[in-house]
């Protein structure tokens, strides 16, 4: 099984993807591509968080006219998402776009294909083949076999052009079908793999999906990049990116939040205290954990091993920091008190 130290390294506008063991987290916008004030409003969101490589959809020329455009307003390298229409990807790569993503399933027309590979040899720029469960060709049955085979049979196009600079995925909405296919790329291809369980649902859902999928594929060294689906605001698909690599040993400078379920127990308002302090972390890159309990049970406990944490009393709490107890706080100060803490760590 090929691990992601070893596959072979593309470089996407700048950003090495592949041949290191570091994960790059991207996303995709939801916007309409052609509306390029309110898909760079969104970009620089997702960047805020976080965001390393940003892809959009390509449905018609307007959208692909747009790239260049975008380009001049963001900060991360871009990718176009085509389906169907293959001139939509040379219009995309004349327009400066750093990736082009094809899925095999709806792009067959082989002399179309090998005009875009030409197109993009000639830019350097980086195709993935996207290989969806769903999409598949119809010559195939679904299968992650299937899946492999139709990945196959594309990259000898693009081989056949000496053009190398190839990512792969092999998305399923089963996270179990997921893993078999990717565990077999990782045993087929030297080529990097972008990582994600595709159609996986809402947030719980996809939390669920992509932690049971990803998590295990990254821990045993398998994926380049990684995307989180989710029927939601893409900001936190990012900020789920991270934390699952944080979990997996991948990912730094993203905060720890320990927090009770809270029960009968608990006499001040907690649950919109870690509400907010959650949100605002999002916006923190520092390796910092930060507890909030709340009572005397767990409370002092895990407040004294985070980095700042208080346990809840009374309409108040005990401030700790690195396992000292700094003081007493009224619970309208709570939050304060903490994005104070947290902004001088």
């Amino acid at each position: 099984m090929l691990r992601r130290e070893n596959t072979r390294e593309i470089t996407v506008g700048g950003l090495k993807i592949g041949h290191q063991d570091k994960v790059v987290i991207q996303s995709m916008t939801n916007t309409k591509t052609k509306d390029v004030k309110a898909t760079v409003a969104q970009i620089k969101k997702l960047e805020e968080v976080g965001c390393e490589l940003i892809r959009v959809a390509v449905l018609d020329e307007d959208d692909a006219y747009a790239i260049s455009e975008i380009k001049k307003e963001i900060g991360i390298p871009i990718v176009a998402d085509i389906h169907f229409n293959a001139d939509f990807a040379i219009k995309c790569i004349q327009n400066g776009v750093d990736k082009i993503r094809l899925n095999p399933g709806n792009i067959e027309d082989e002399a179309k294909i090998k005009e875009v590979v030409l197109l993009a040899k000639s830019r350097n720029v980086p195709i993935r083949i996207g290989i969806n469960a769903g999409s598949l060709n119809k010559k195939y049955e679904r299968s992650e076999v299937s899946m492999i085979e139709s990945a196959k049979d594309h990259i000898r196009i693009l081989e056949a052009l000496d053009f190398h600079d190839i990512c792969l995925s092999f998305k399923s909405s089963d996270p179990l079908e997921t893993i078999r296919a990717y565990r077999l790329a990782a045993d087929t291809f030297e080529y990097p793999l972008h990582l994600g369980v595709t159609e996986a649902g809402t947030l719980i859902d996809s939390t669920l999906k992509s932690s049971l999928a990803l998590g295990n594929l990254l821990l045993e060294g398998i994926g380049d990049t990684i995307r989180i689906s989710i029927s939601d605001d893409p900001v936190k698909e990012v900020i789920i990116a991270k934390k699952l690599l944080k979990a997996c040993g991948l990912y730094k400078a993203v905060p720890n939040l320990i927090a009770c379920p809270t029960c009968g127990r608990i006499q001040y308002d907690m649950l919109p205290i870690v509400k907010e302090i959650e949100e605002y972390l999002y916006t923190v890159d520092k390796d910092i954990e930060v507890a909030i309990m709340g009572c005397a049970v767990n409370g002092p406990g895990e407040a004294r091993g985070a980095d700042i944490g208080i346990a809840g009393m009374k309409d108040s709490a005990l401030l700790f920091k690195k396992g000292q107890i700094i003081k007493t706080i009224a619970a309208k100060d709570i939050v304060k008190t903490l994005k104070e803490e947290i902004d001088k760590f």
